[in-house]
């Protein structure tokens, strides 16, 4: 019955029925064709054998005209739906299910077929590739030294880690007693060793978890560079922080009180460490050795402050207070995160991992970068000391022009709210880079020693006492009528003076173009837009600066520089008319350190309602003279005792520093060959419109005032020298 009704076979629950979904899965290999056209033509039902035996499969290659529709439509649409197969069989002769199997193999063909070209072409560039390492390897086997002519030694790179490596089996003992000290700091015992600091981990956080805070000199330009993406430390650094902090502080305090087996007299009072007996002295370095093309850089400096021990730690350990203080040496400061906050509500035990810019007023120095720990603590006699050193191990895929080794200040209380403080620098740094006009005078300390750090305090220590003094001369007074109409004049100077410094240096955050290439005092250059920016000018505002030698002694250039009945002879905008001193406060000892509101008397009306702002400072390292047009309605506020923060300001002026180190004692009576460095620097309103183009015309006209204006001192400062 079965045998003479084969097709009751098909009605079986148990036999598998081909539908169009089930055919769609079958293998595209089983649809074999050399061109992706030949298709199987599945058995009926009337052909089964009912003997088993195995099956053979049967195919149809496609007619001519079927390839050419379907290679047509292939190109039009390579991947047709249902409705456009069933009509393209209907059209051709075929079955849906062929012409689907078709189109899937025309689409694996052509995808094999790019595969293939893209293999080719990879395989010549990497054929490429090959052939030129091979040319690199030829030409590193065969390197020279440029230096002696003989076979280049490869890997010089690591000597620092190695040394390191060698250095770790001498610190060892070292490192428990450290360790202890240190767990005070961090609330448990610390477990790491100095072997950390060749084998760092590099996964650190970004700045922003760490709340970091910048300095007031590092927002002025607000750079978005290297700088400030910094990393924070990841915290399997955190306990070698902490070792190095503290053997940086025993550093520290071993120098500060060392007597003259370490240092030694220089050239201009300060005094200079003794290499040879710092290596005998500290043998086992934190930092390890001295990198290949640094040099060495140490002085000390002590000075008597008009300041309490309290004030000054406030500062050193603020990065705002710290930037505005030394805003003179301190381009750019960052805080990336704070360690410690100190115990017992004071700073002692203090740790943050900072970074800083520290610059000469000149676009011809190089700043130096640090990415370094700051580290506080009262020592056991009483006297507070603050001390830095690099993280530069924390970043190994830097490679640092300047590094600090321990530096920093004790600070030793004194009756009537005095204190002494000795300053430590010391750097190891590559100043190659430096103009050859500056290099005497950064090769002899003065440029970023100690001396220069504690003259700078002194001078601010005695800024700060004279705003704060109630018992003012009223003949000192002039228009200002009230103590809060000085402190408000006073703010706003500083503010003036801040914004020179920080626009005057060579910092990294700085584009600075040089107009001409006649010499050193080339005239550069540098644009930036201000839009909504509290205290500054909206518009486009053309910066531009020089340096030059002067063969006038320092003093000289700054009496003239500074006294108004002199000033018609240098300042092209006054246009010859004669300058008023309308107020004058006093901030120091120093007859020259003061702040001063001008008023030119010119036949120029449009100048009737513009006052200058002044300010003039000097110490034994350098000396500033900085001015602003104000405007007379915005100084009336500030000096009724108004917000200054708001008063639009673009400040001028000149740095004048001595030309190297003293022969005689090196203050800036007699320093160098007698000679001075002056830098002139203008901020200019080239147009009020921030969204406005910067015409080349401006460019020239900014170019021709400043190297006018120095001409005129150059003539005006030596006929008053002969």
């Amino acid at each position: 019955m079965f045998d003479s009704h084969p097709h009751m076979l098909d009605m079986s629950p148990h036999k598998t029925t081909f539908s169009e979904s089930n055919l769609g899965k079958v293998r595209d290999d089983e649809y074999e064709s050399k061109s992706g056209t030949d298709t199987m033509d599945a058995p009926s039902g009337d052909d089964q054998d009912p003997n088993p035996r195995p099956k053979k499969k049967g195919y149809r290659r496609h007619t001519q005209r079927q390839i050419e529709e379907m290679e047509a439509f292939f190109k039009q649409c390579p991947h047709p739906d249902d409705k456009q197969r069933k009509e393209l069989s209907r059209d051709l002769g075929l079955e849906p299910l062929q012409v689907k199997f078709w189109f899937q193999n025309k689409r694996t063909q052509m995808k094999t077929q790019h595969e293939r070209h893209e293999n080719s072409i990879l395989k010549a560039e990497n054929e490429k590739l090959r052939a030129e390492n091979n040319r690199y390897k030829e030409a590193l086997t065969n390197a020279t030294c440029p230096n002696c002519g003989g076979p280049a030694a490869l890997g010089e790179m690591s000597f620092d880690e190695q040394h390191l490596r060698i250095e770790n089996a001498r610190l060892r003992e070292e490192i428990d007693r450290i360790s202890e000290i240190a767990a005070k700091y961090v609330g448990k015992p610390v477990t790491s060793s100095y072997s950390n600091l060749s084998s760092l981990n590099n996964n650190h956080m970004p700045v922003g978890n760490y709340g970091a805070q910048s300095g007031t000199v590092g927002e002025m330009y607000g750079g978005s560079d290297l700088f400030r993406s910094l990393p924070a430390p990841a915290d399997a650094d955190k306990p070698m922080i902490v070792e190095l902090a503290v053997a940086a502080m025993e550093e520290l305090s071993r120098l500060a009180q060392a007597g003259d087996s370490l240092w030694v007299p220089g050239n201009h009072h300060s005094e200079i460490l003794n290499e040879d007996e710092y290596l005998r002295s500290f043998p086992t370095r934190g930092l390890g050795p001295k990198p290949l093309g640094l040099r060495s850089e140490a002085s000390r400096e002590s000075m008597v402050v008009i300041m309490n021990h309290i004030n000054l730690i406030d500062i050193l350990m603020d990065v705002n207070q710290w930037s505005t203080v030394f805003c003179g040496i301190v381009s750019r400061a960052l805080t990336l995160e704070v360690l410690s906050t100190g115990v017992a509500g004071n700073y002692n035990g203090a740790l943050q991992v900072m970074s800083a810019e520290f610059q000469v007023p000149s676009p011809l120095v190089p700043t130096r970068e640090n990415y370094f720990v700051r580290y506080c603590k009262q020592q056991p006699d009483g006297i507070w000391a603050v001390v830095d050193v690099s993280l530069d191990n924390l970043r190994p895929s830097t490679i640092s022009r300047s590094r600090r080794r321990p530096s920093g200040c004790l600070i030793q209380e004194l009756p009537n709210g005095y204190s002494k403080v000795t300053w430590i620098e010391h750097v190891e740094v590559d100043d190659r880079a430096v103009h050859s006009i500056y290099k005497p005078l950064v090769n002899s300390g003065l440029a970023f020693g100690a001396k220069r750090w504690v003259a700078t305090l002194d001078r601010q220590c005695e800024r700060l006492a004279s705003s704060m003094a109630n018992n003012i001369p009223a003949g000192n007074l002039c228009v200002i009528t009230s103590a809060e109409g000085r402190k408000s004049m006073l703010k706003l100077a500083e503010r003036m003076v801040i914004s020179y410094c920080t626009g005057v240096g060579a910092s990294t955050a700085h584009a600075w173009t040089t107009l001409s290439a006649t010499g050193c005092d080339d005239v550069r250059v540098m644009t930036r837009k201000s839009t909504d920016e509290p205290g500054r000018p909206p518009g486009i505002v053309l910066s531009a600066a020089t340096s030059f030698w002067l063969p006038v002694p320092p003093k000289r250039v700054f009496d003239f520089l500074r006294d108004e009945n002199s000033r018609n002879e240098w300042d092209i905008l006054s246009n010859g008319g004669l300058v008023q001193e309308l107020a004058h406060i006093a901030n120091g000892r120093d007859p020259g350190n003061c702040v001063s509101l001008l008023r030119v008397n010119s036949a120029n009306s449009s100048q009737s309602n513009m006052l200058i702002l002044q300010e003039s400072c000097t110490d034994s390292t350098g000396s500033y003279v900085v001015y602003a047009p104000v405007d007379i309605v915005a100084m009336n506020v500030v000096l009724g005792g108004g917000d200054p923060d708001y008063v639009a300001l673009l400040p001028s002026g000149f740095a004048i520093l001595p030309d190297g180190p003293g022969i005689n004692g090196g203050s800036i009576n007699d320093v160098g060959s007698g000679g001075s460095l002056l830098t002139v620097a203008f901020q200019i309103l080239v147009d009020s419109a921030p969204t406005a183009k910067l015409s080349l015309g401006s460019v020239a006209t900014v170019n021709s005032l400043i190297k006018c204006t120095v001409e005129r001192i150059k003539v005006a400062v030596i006929r008053e020298n002969a």
